[in-house]
């Protein structure tokens, strides 16, 4: 497996995560700050019909309605939803003209010790990719640079896989254990990831395993 690629599928998908991978939460209000202002009203006039405008105040673009969030394009690719299935999400993209589809999710529960330390975005991935021979890599943006030369871990029921760490993603380290953990999460109620950060911070997160057969049979049917 190619570690250069990794970290940059990390980067790809984080960025397409505009949406929630968790469809059937509510979406968080935008801020006040971000929310389009409602086009004033303009005063009654005694006047049957108002001035023209003047060409500079014409030229202002009107204000619209709020629409829903979609993916941004990343490197030319626009992602595109293939279905949501319970807490994942499968979609595919072409980044550079290759074709990927993954399946992805957000940790229900993400638990620092010291408590309350700030992170970046968490996902969890299962990406396949048939231009470069690869199904159902799972990959982890854990939203912290890791300690370096750490490990970190993934527990699903009784079985635990150890997860090379690199920047902040993280990928199974035994590539034949793979298939193992795939199949155990398609069977498996939630898996656990453990890791600490560089600054000495232990984390705790746990991800929902409802849908992840579903989108992964769909991610499957789309990159045949």
């Amino acid at each position: 497996m190619h570690r250069g690629w990794q970290l940059a599928f990390l980067l790809f998908a984080a960025a397409v995560f505009a949406v929630p991978a968790l469809a059937q939460q509510p979406a968080a209000p935008a801020s006040a700050a971000a929310a389009p202002k409602p086009k004033p009203k303009p005063a009654v006039k005694p006047a049957p019909k108002p001035a023209p405008k003047p060409a500079a105040e014409a030229a202002k673009p009107a204000a619209t309605p709020a629409t829903p969030a979609k993916p941004p394009a990343v490197a030319g690719a626009q992602p595109k939803l293939l279905g949501q299935y319970a807490d994942w999400g499968a979609y595919t993209a072409s980044p550079g003209g290759k074709k990927i589809c993954f399946a992805i999710s957000k940790p229900v529960s993400a638990v620092t010790d010291p408590p309350n330390r700030p992170r970046n975005p968490i996902y969890m991935f299962v990406s396949t990719r048939p231009a470069d021979k690869v199904t159902n890599e799972v990959s982890i943006n854990v939203g912290y640079p890791f300690k370096p030369g750490s490990e970190a871990s993934a527990q699903i029921g009784s079985t635990g896989f150890a997860l090379y760490t690199q920047q902040d993603g993280a990928w199974i380290k035994n590539a034949a254990e793979e298939v193992q953990m795939v199949n155990a999460m398609r069977g498996g109620d939630t898996v656990v990831v453990k890791g600490e950060s560089a600054k000495g911070t232990k984390t705790t997160d746990t991800y929902n395993l409802r849908g992840v057969a579903q989108a992964l049979d769909r991610t499957a049917q789309e990159c045949k």
